[in-house]
Parts: structure tokens; C-alpha cells; sequence
């Protein structure tokens, strides 16, 4: 007896209308990747879709805190930490 696709593994069509020279686009960028069109294109809007919600948190804090944030912000950097890190070597200079 076969079992029922749960939600996590249920796949539903999605259909896109799009210029010819856009899929020929796509499809040369899924090749590379040796992905199928399919793949390529939800990848592609998976990425998308986080990027777009990550884009939109909101924080929210009292105004205290966001005084304080900013005064960080502000502040100019100090301390050992960043005196180490100035001093470092730089990989681009001989």
C-alpha cells in the first residue's frame, strides 16, 4: 500500500508564462549547474523569497535600547580587539 505524500514532500505545478529568449537564459544557467530547468527556477526563487522576507525584519526595541544602539553605532571603534585587528597583517600588502 503506497503511502500519502506528507506536506513537506507534496509537489504542486506552478505555471509561468515567459519570453523565449529569458527560458533559453535559464535553461543555459540550469545546464551549468546540471540542474533541470525545474530545479534551477525553484532554487532561484527559494533564494529569492528568503532574501525578500529576510529584507523585511522588523525589530522593535524601547527607546532607550535604540538610543543605545545608535550610540554604539557612532561611537568610533576601540579597544584591544580592534587595535589587533588593525595591526594584523593585510593578505594584499607584501
Amino acid at each position: 500500500m503506497a503511502s500519502k505524500p506528507t506536506p513537506d514532500t507534496h509537489t504542486r505545478a506552478v505555471n509561468l508564462r515567459i519570453r523565449e529568449d529569458v527560458r533559453g537564459l535559464i535553461d543555459r544557467a540550469a545546464r551549468a549547474h546540471g540542474k533541470t530547468r525545474s530545479d534551477f527556477m525553484i532554487d532561484a526563487a527559494r533564494r529569492a523569497a528568503e532574501d525578500a522576507l529576510l529584507d523585511q525584519t522588523l525589530v522593535r526595541v524601547d527607546p532607550e535600547s535604540y538610543r543605545h544602539y545608535l550610540a554604539v553605532l557612532d561611537a568610533p571603534p576601540d579597544g584591544e580587539g580592534f587595535a589587533r585587528l588593525m595591526k594584523a597583517p593585510k593578505p594584499w600588502q607584501p
